[in-house]
């Protein structure tokens, strides 16, 4: 049977554009900067501000897509080692969650832990977000974070800092070629 959330109804964004953003947070963190840097925050908002009310929803689509890429790939990891994605992800992700307050209000965790649940079940985030109305400013941020904390967690299980932005890459290569 399938879901409205089933993710060949969902919008595929911008997922090049996702992946820049998540990319630069990534690679600042490796450059062990760990504090918002105001001058790259304000390029970032400039990005996201050309794009337009059309392309700032593609560019929310594309992180969660990103999302669920992440997810799928986590899920079939997890699967090899008969482990569930859920119960070995979503606790540990949802406790960093809650370490990093600035980034993750508390009101913003069930959402961001819901997306990661959608996911790694199947479903389509953004679809399964919309069913509970349209995204607040509050949660752009922790949205963003998600999808970082998630390729965080492929490049440590990978032991390679550029695993899940290749892994994105190389599935966008594929299929333009299809």
């Amino acid at each position: 049977m399938s879901s409205p959330c089933d993710p060949q109804y969902a919008r595929v964004g911008d997922v090049g554009a996702a992946l820049m953003m998540i990319d630069s947070r990534l690679k600042a963190i490796y450059d062990s900067k760990t504090e918002n840097d105001p001058e790259q925050q304000q390029m970032v908002d400039q990005f996201a501000a050309s794009f337009g009310p059309a392309g700032f929803t593609a560019l929310l689509d594309g992180a969660c897509t990103l999302i669920y890429m992440f997810m799928q790939w986590l899920r079939a990891a997890c699967e090899d080692h008969d482990k569930d994605v859920i119960e070995y992800m979503v606790p540990t992700l949802v406790a960093t969650m809650r370490m990093m307050p600035k980034t993750f209000r508390p009101e913003t965790i069930p959402t961001m832990a819901g997306l990661l649940i959608a996911a790694g079940t199947g479903l389509s985030p953004n679809l399964w977000r919309a069913q509970y109305g349209g995204w607040t400013d509050a949660e752009m941020n922790p949205l963003e974070a998600t999808a970082v904390l998630l390729a965080e967690r492929i490049n440590q299980i990978t032991g390679d800092h550029d695993f899940a932005t290749r892994l994105i890459t190389e599935a966008l290569s594929r299929s333009a070629r299809d």
